[in-house]
């Protein structure tokens, strides 16, 4: 298989992203909601909340993809992009896609003057720490990071 083409997603890609969005979720343990999956990834496009790119196959065939969210650091002063999501097909890991698609939002990020990227993973996710630091990510060793829920979980 050819070298998958990594392109920024549009609303005429929602239909195949809502799919492996909702694997996804699927992974971390969520249940499957394909259509949720979509109205989400549709809002976020139409808000413009996030910036989301998809690795594609020559025929078209989505095999991965991966969702900015712009934030700030306060104590650069500048933008950063959050990582939140990255995913490739089961069948198509171990073939670079990943790496491919984090190559591309680093070159995205600092081409649009976006000083650094942050991402978090499941502790478990060792496969995900190994691509991370492979790519010259660094694991924060100097800050927590806590969340708390604000509305009643269901």
């Amino acid at each position: 298989m050819s070298d998958p083409t990594i392109r920024r997603a549009g609303h005429n890609d929602l239909t195949a992203l809502a799919v492996l969005f909702d694997e996804y979720r699927q992974f971390y343990g969520e249940s499957s909601d394909r259509e949720l999956a979509r109205r989400f990834l549709q809002a976020r496009m139409t808000k413009n909340e996030s910036v989301i790119f998809l690795a594609e196959h020559s025929d078209g065939e989505v095999l991965g993809f991966c969702q900015l969210y712009p934030s700030f650091c306060s104590l650069a002063a500048a933008p950063i992009y959050v990582l939140y999501d990255l995913f490739t097909r089961p069948q198509d890991r171990q073939r670079g896609i990943a790496s491919g698609l984090l190559g591309h939002i680093e070159r995205y990020a600092r081409d649009n003057g976006f000083v650094r990227l942050e991402l978090s993973t499941a502790r478990d996710n060792q496969a995900a720490q190994k691509l991370y630091h492979s790519k010259g990510w660094v694991r924060d060793e100097v800050f927590l990071h806590y969340g708390k829920a604000t509305l009643p979980q269901e």
